[in-house]
């Protein structure tokens, strides 16, 4: 497949004012904004890309800094932003713009931190539709996510069932398994465990050694033993494996770019994710779908297996399952899009 220069055309950084908001939880905020990207014509049918746990609205970017699903979306790729055009939001709850942990709280003057009101993945995806509307758009060709953005993916289809034609949903199983928590549970404990945490009132993100074990665990669950087998194979620099320099590296970068606090409610959220949750079970929730639906797994990934989404595209009425070949296991959804971007490319083309 042959790519063009997925950043050729401009993105705009675009945010939206929601005013007032409900959430779930029972909390209200008065004024909540989300901050979004927007590529491609502005009459061409439109695709809702959702982003992951530490992702934000730059899905595309710029040719200076490309955006996370650079290659997959852009002209004359799979997403081809010649004939579509594609909507990103930074989640509610995010740190790149929409309102979250550490906006300003309006009543005390400070950042909400710890005291925002508690965000769930139908919350992120009824803000997303509200700010949708405010932009005129009534309704897309697609929604498309991976990872968190699978599970906003697997909530658009329920929420607003006649809103899309077509779901794309990657490596996310329709709830978060015990083992997902599981190792959400230890990078929370991490950083809410750091002395210098304080009850998410801290100084800065770079002194919070605990934000960057909760990064290192996941990192390691999202590539495959395979992958850091062939990529570091015991390597050494001397006293330190270069595995060990890898997960320092990634522990560390993540404090430049992500908020501790916003990193704990969007865990929060990832955890509390159940498409079956009051409506009768997954299975009974799978049966509800409208829109075309497109299940992606990705060999090797630990915390969203083959089995529970093949089992859900094999309850929803119009779904098929996709697995994918890969050594890079859950991440498998950020890269080699020439591997599976075809498939996508052949969904949106569809007549």
């Amino acid at each position: 497949m042959s790519l063009k220069n997925p950043a050729s055309q401009t993105a705009a950084l675009e945010t939206i004012e929601l005013g007032p908001f409900d959430f779930e939880s029972g909390g209200r905020l008065e004024s909540v904004e989300l901050a979004y990207e927007r590529t491609g014509p502005s009459h061409a049918p439109v695709i809702i890309v959702c982003h992951a746990l530490t992702g934000n609205q730059a899905a595309v970017g710029t040719q200076e800094q490309p955006g996370w699903w650079a290659g997959l979306i852009g002209e004359g790729c799979p997403v081809d932003t010649s004939l579509f055009q594609v909507i990103t939001f930074n989640v509610l709850g995010g740190c790149h713009g929409s309102t979250g942990p550490a906006s300003m709280n309006p009543d005390t003057g400070r950042p909400f931190r710890q005291q925002f009101p508690k965000v769930t993945i139908r919350d992120m995806v009824r803000a997303q539709y509200e700010a949708l509307k405010k932009m005129g758009i009534h309704q897309v060709k697609a929604v498309a996510g991976g990872s968190l953005g699978g599970m906003q993916a697997y909530e658009w289809g329920l929420l607003y069932p006649d809103f899309m034609e077509k779901l794309l949903i990657m490596a996310a199983t329709p709830y978060l398994s015990d083992y997902g928590i599981a190792f959400n549970h230890i990078g929370a404990k991490a950083i809410k465990n750091d002395p210098l945490f304080q009850d998410g009132n801290y100084t800065t993100n770079e002194s919070l050694q605990g934000f960057e074990i909760a990064r290192m665990t996941g990192m390691v669950t999202y590539r495959s033993p395979t992958l850091f087998e062939k990529r570091f194979d015991r390597s050494n620099g001397g006293d330190t494996y270069e595995i060990q320099s890898y997960l320092d590296y990634q522990g560390d970068k993540i404090k430049e770019r992500f908020d501790a606090n916003s990193y704990l409610y969007l865990l929060d959220a990832m955890n509390n994710h159940d498409i079956g949750r009051n409506r009768g079970g997954w299975k009974t929730a799978a049966a509800q779908y409208k829109a075309d639906l497109i299940t992606f797994s990705f060999e090797h990934d630990l915390l969203y297996p083959e089995e529970l989404i093949s089992a859900f595209s094999s309850a929803a009425p119009k779904a098929f399952h996709r697995h994918i070949p890969t050594d890079y296991g859950h991440d498998g959804f950020l890269v080699e899009f020439e591997q599976w971007g075809r498939f996508i490319k052949d969904e949106l083309n569809e007549d």
